[in-house]
């Protein structure tokens, strides 16, 4: 059994390098900001209702590679989930995945908390607060492992959700729409979801292009051979007895 060389693990695993290093990155960045930039930054980031209606692209983008706190856990806690989560469902599949459980996970919590605004339960500040992070990523590639992953991918995904709930009270306000409680349930429910189309998609058959000729061919046979048939019935019928 060949080893694999460091340039194969690379491309194996190409979306969780490349989404562990921005936001690693991103983070550096983030710690050489003066305070204010800092603060500026996350505003601008910010997946909140008035982002989302000014400017939905740029934010919902640069919103994942952002945590708010605990920045020092997050490379850790994204390996664990989107490794395992690679491993099962390949590069482009992945990244579909955790781009979905991102996305709907950050409209539907806050689609929620606009339409409470809009009717009075909560103020006007609630469009404006901070809410970035690779949570939702993170979250959805945890669903995936568990769901499809080996037994290491599955124990390391255990271990982050864990972490994530016990730690980090990711469903803390649940009961109360609360909008990161919110958008992680959604970021799993969008992440199990997707992981198993794209499993399915995966495990069907290969398309087999001379399927059709080849039948075609057959019957084409067939109706020549009825043809002959019926030639040779009429000319024997023509015949003179001797």
């Amino acid at each position: 059994m060949r080893r694999p060389t460091v340039r194969g693990i690379c491309v194996r695993y190409a979306v969780a390098w490349s989404y562990l290093a921005a936001v690693s990155v991103a983070e550096v960045t983030y710690a050489l900001l003066p305070d204010h930039d800092q603060a500026a930054l996350l505003r601008w980031a910010s997946t909140n209702v008035h982002n989302l209606q000014h400017d939905p692209v740029g934010c919902m983008i640069i919103s994942a590679f952002f945590p708010e706190g605990s920045a020092w856990a997050w490379p850790a806690l994204i390996a664990l989930a989107l490794f395992g989560a690679n491993r099962a469902l390949g590069n482009a599949r992945t990244a579909a995945v955790c781009a979905a459980g991102h996305v709907i996970g950050t409209l539907v919590s806050e689609g929620i908390l606009d339409f409470r605004v809009m009717h009075g339960g909560l103020p006007e500040s609630s469009r404006y607060i901070i809410d970035v992070g690779p949570s939702y990523v993170v979250a959805a590639a945890i669903a995936a492992a568990i769901l499809y992953g080996g037994w290491r991918a599955r124990a390391a995904a255990v271990l982050d959700l864990a972490v994530l709930v016990f730690a980090g009270g990711i469903f803390s306000g649940l009961g109360n729409l609360n909008v990161a409680a919110v958008g992680h349930v959604t970021a799993l429910a969008v992440g199990a979801l997707g992981a198993t189309l794209a499993v399915r998609q995966r495990r069907l058959p290969p398309h087999e292009p001379h399927a059709a000729p080849a039948v075609a061919a057959s019957s084409a046979g067939e109706t020549r051979g009825r043809g002959a048939e019926r030639a040779a019935e009429r000319a024997a019928q023509r015949r003179p007895p001797a």
